[in-house]
């Protein structure tokens, strides 16, 4: 195989370049009508809480699926192996059936317009304030790693530098999300939902097909990095050596408890889809609909992922220039014929944008009605936050322009976006959940659990790992330590907190905390929400039994 010494180059045509643009029109398209329903910074924020739960659900796993799911996981999969299947099996269905089930009927009976908002109504404005400013921040960072990615696949197609590929994908983002708000973001998702199927399914056939099925993709494999590399738990005892660099302990309290469940149940780019549903069944439905994709897609970047490590074995090795990340640009190069090239790209280019938009789209909201209309400029007309969210949303892409930069510094970007969820999600997910299961958590210690958490997960992170006080083998097995010890600290502050602040008033607690009732909670579902196989409770445990049995074939 022979690459260009200045990178990838995708060998595209005029058949390739067609389908792109068409792409293109269609998503713009579907922003200038999205643009029509848009009357009301509710509208632009909230979609109108109008939508129905099959498109939702779409999108919420579509939001997802962006460089943490196409770059992030394959590259993950390249380079520790089958262990990529934790992130989904332990790492995701828990936690979104745990969402769907447990937490949307707080979010959506409480009304609130985004997750910090949640936080002022079960603690104080300190605790609101710290959690929308960490938010912010976050949603900026994590939308850059998604230009970043962007930007490899399109320096690959079209030879252009990072720093202009970033630049034009970012203005492009700009352009449909500022016209039609979230209707526009998430219409566009369901249709990249289907684009990006289209385009991983025949890089995964065409890849089998090339290192002979996947009992020759195995025996490679077997060959060249040892039977654990195919196995989820192999290696993963107390003491023993794996890909991962973590064992079974840390895998399921540092990733399918602590990052899993601070990821889905208070990242609001995920659960923003949710509160934009019609009614509480389709609110809570969102996240369990989104878990049945979720369980399969792992096939189609773990495989990529697994091939790339056999057709190119220098990938992520010392001294070469491809990383993981590469490993999906390099399957494209070197397996797709023209055409089927052109669906890929545009696939790629879809989940990018998807997981930009989730995130830019979540970041106006918090920081229009969580900061600047609670802090900044209150009580001004709805037209004015309408404005005002069209404007923050320009600011907030130009500021993931930048922060892509960050992201190009690290050869696996699922670490990164780990390393980001340990220091931003998990403080919030334990004072969440402390407070909606514990009366007595004082309004104090919401905000001192969020302070005590992020500052304990990156002190691990900064010094005593990357110091090298304690010897960690990889930055994955890093991030679940860190999230471990964030969830730990928060906790432990916030009930030493509590035994020395006053609680909120249990009558302001109604609604918000397990157990209790909220005097204005909201009607029963809409009628035909009540069938049975829509139920939330057996779509949720059918999610869970469906993923435990996809671990049996990977497990001995």
């Amino acid at each position: 195989m022979h690459y260009l010494a200045e990178g990838l180059r995708l060998p595209t045509n005029g058949l390739d370049y067609t389908i792109l643009a068409i792409y293109f029109v269609v998503v713009l398209g579907i922003g200038f009508a999205a643009r029509a329903s848009v009357r009301t910074s509710l509208d632009f924020f909230l979609s109108g809480r109008s939508l129905p739960a099959w498109v939702t659900g779409l999108a919420f796993v579509a939001a997802n699926l962006g460089a943490t799911e196409i770059l992030g996981m394959a590259a993950t999969g390249a380079q520790y192996g089958v262990a990529v299947v934790h992130w989904y099996w332990i790492g995701a269905i828990p936690a979104m059936v745990f969402l769907g089930l447990v937490m949307m009927p707080f979010y959506y009976r409480s009304k609130v317009r985004s997750v910090p908002e949640f936080l002022l109504q079960r603690f104080d404005k300190s605790a609101h304030l710290l959690s929308s400013v960490l938010f912010a921040f976050a949603a900026i960072l994590i939308a850059g790693v998604n230009l970043y990615a962007l930007s490899i696949v399109v320096e690959a197609l079209l030879g252009w530098p990072q720093w202009v590929a970033i630049v034009v994908a970012g203005l492009f983002v700009l352009v449909y999300i500022t016209i039609g708000g979230l209707s526009s973001a998430i219409y566009n998702e369901v249709l990249q939902f289907f684009v990006i199927l289209a385009a991983l399914i025949p890089l995964t056939l065409l890849g089998l097909k090339r290192v002979g099925g996947w009992d020759g993709l195995t025996g490679s494999l077997e060959k060249s990095h040892g039977s654990d590399f195919l196995s989820a738990w192999g290696g993963t005892g107390i003491g023993d050596a794996n890909p991962l660099g973590a064992n079974w302990l840390t895998i399921i309290l540092g990733l399918g408890f602590v990052l899993s469940f601070g990821y889905w149940t208070t990242n609001f780019a995920e659960v923003q889809r949710a509160l934009s549903a019609k009614n509480l069944s389709a609110a809570q439905r969102t996240p369990l609909i989104a878990a049945f994709p979720k369980i399969f897609i792992v096939f189609l970047v773990m495989i990529p992922g697994l091939v790339a490590a056999v057709v190119v074995p220098k990938i992520g090795t010392p001294g070469s220039d491809l990383t993981y990340n590469d490993a999906i640009p390099l399957l494209m190069q070197e397996l797709l014929p023209n055409g089927v090239l052109g669906i890929a790209v545009t696939g790629l280019l879809a989940a990018f944008m998807a997981g930009m938009a989730a995130n830019v789209s979540s970041f106006n909201t918090v920081f229009t009605t969580d900061i600047w209309a609670r802090y900044v400029k209150k009580d001004q007309p709805d037209a004015y936050y309408l404005r005002f969210g069209r404007l923050i949303t320009a600011i907030g892409v130009l500021a993931s322009i930048g922060t892509a930069f960050i992201a190009a510094s690290f050869s696996n970007i699922m670490s990164y976006l780990q390393t980001l969820f340990s220091f931003f999600n998990v403080p919030m997910f334990v004072v969440f959940i402390i407070g909606m299961f514990w009366k007595r958590a004082s309004m104090k210690s919401g905000v001192w659990g969020l302070v005590a958490g992020t500052t304990a997960a990156m002190v691990n992170y900064f010094v005593i790992y990357k110091q090298g006080i304690i010897d960690i083998p990889t930055d994955q097995g890093a991030n679940f330590v860190s999230a471990i010890v964030g969830f730990v600290a928060g906790a432990v502050v916030m009930v030493a907190v509590t035994l020395f602040t006053a609680p909120k008033p249990e009558a302001e607690l109604a609604g918000l905390v397990y157990g209790t009732e909220s005097p204005d909670a909201e009607e029963a579902p809409a009628e035909g929400d009540s069938a049975w196989y829509r139920k939330p409770a057996l779509l949720g445990w059918g999610a869970i039994v469906l993923a435990a049995l996809c671990y049996v074939p990977y497990s001995f």
